[in-house]
């Protein structure tokens, strides 16, 4: 699906849609609640829908099942989801069933490095990266795991949802290295953890994982959501006022409001501003939209990851806004922006398959000159299926093409 944007101002207020990071998590915890107590997952019908991620979250945690003998084997189709494949993976080993995990788009070629090696060093046996499907053999044992930290935080988040599940003597334990990166993620998973009855105890970079837990399920799951702030950005981005966010989430993209507000009060003499973007990735894209409005340089960098996300992101947001008119350009981990000048629109761009890039060029091309046409829009629904819905509510001017 196309969109054409023509030139207009974003105003009102919209309802936050709820975290997608925060209902990954509690769909896991409370699934293996579910598989432990020997009953059947049934996710809370407000989960239902709320993104083609989440979906595919609930229907993997069903087709894995109670995990027993009779069920081994099991397909898991998980979509683009990053945070699924990885969370799942040191899951499936936990519970010994055994999985094929299906992926779309470009998730095969995402690194599983070094989690892969350390499950594979703890009792499971794995079809060689980039493999679709990757298949997954075994029984993951207690031990010791060192996880480089500085390259996804989910593989510490699927570890952590694991260990508690194993039968093991002694307590497992995360050893990391290196410079954690996107550190507020995996303290959302202890949170969450915390929330379902898990202990996990933390020392000089070594998380301690007493084994033989067992999953408690709270009384209301749904309740445990909250906004989500990562999409909300794009609002915030264009002015418009978002209610049902938590200003004390563990989200790290709640950052989002001090930096707008760094962009806009910080003085006009000042020439450069630079975002370390290591903890806000998702936030990258809508910061550099964000940026073109300001005489000055902005840089964006620690952002070398988002080359490995659905779309090579840090090429993306370059091609979107110089297509637009905007003075952008890549650096080996991240972005400079030469702001100041309007963008002036008129043309044809690609969303990537690439939800973030998607809604970071809809809300360029409002403060264009002439429309845009958005190619390949409808990707959205990876996150935000109600997205354009919202940008219309909103007063956004956009039309559908054939």
């Amino acid at each position: 699906m196309n969109i054409t944007i023509s030139p207009c101002k974003l105003s009102g207020t919209v309802a936050a849609i709820p975290s997608k990071s925060v209902a990954h998590r509690a769909l896991i915890c409370a699934a293996l609640a579910a598989i432990q107590g020997g009953g059947k997952f049934e996710p809370p019908p407000e989960m239902l829908g709320l993104c083609r991620d989440i979906d595919a979250t609930i229907d993997c945690l069903k087709s894995l099942g109670n995990g027993k003998p009779g069920l081994l084997g099991k397909t898991l189709h998980c979509g683009e989801s990053g945070s699924l494949l990885r969370f799942l993976l040191p899951i499936v080993g936990a519970l010994g069933c055994g999985a094929e995990m299906r992926m779309e788009g470009r998730l095969p070629e995402r690194p599983l490095t070094p989690l892969y090696e350390e499950l594979v060093k703890n009792g499971l046996t794995l079809s060689p990266q980039g493999s679709n499907p990757l298949k997954v053999k075994g029984k993951l044992h207690g031990g010791h795991f060192f996880i480089d930290a500085g390259i996804s935080s989910q593989f510490i988040s699927g570890l952590l949802f694991a260990l508690p599940l194993l039968d093991a003597p002694e307590a497992s334990s995360i050893r990391l290295y290196g410079k954690t990166e996107s550190a507020a993620y995996v303290d959302m998973t202890l949170q969450m953890l915390a929330r379902f009855g898990i202990k996990v105890h933390y020392d000089e970079a070594c998380f301690i994982i007493p084994p033989k837990q067992t999953y408690v399920l709270p009384e209301n799951v749904s309740a445990l959501n909250e906004g989500d702030w990562s999409n909300a950005a794009f609002w915030l981005a264009a002015g418009v006022l978002v209610t049902g966010l938590n200003d004390e989430s563990a989200q790290g993209d709640r950052a989002i409001v001090h930096i707008l507000d760094s962009f806009m009060n910080t003085s006009d003499k000042v020439e450069e501003i630079a975002v370390d973007a290591a903890d806000i990735p998702d936030l990258v894209p809508i910061l550099a939209v964000a940026a073109t409005r300001y005489n000055r340089t902005t840089t964006i960098f620690n952002a070398e990851r988002l080359r490995l996300k659905e779309s090579d992101r840090l090429a993306a947001i370059t091609a979107m806004l110089n297509a637009m008119g905007a003075d952008v350009s890549e650096n080996e981990d991240g972005l400079t922006i030469h702001g100041g000048s309007p963008l002036k629109g008129g043309c044809n761009v690609s969303a990537c398959n690439d939800h973030r890039i998607a809604m970071a060029a809809a809300i360029a091309a409002t403060m264009c000159e002439n429309a845009v046409t958005i190619k390949d829009a409808d990707c959205v629904d990876k996150s935000y299926p109600t997205f354009w819905e919202d940008f219309r509510s909103l007063g956004g001017l956009a039309e559908v093409e054939a």
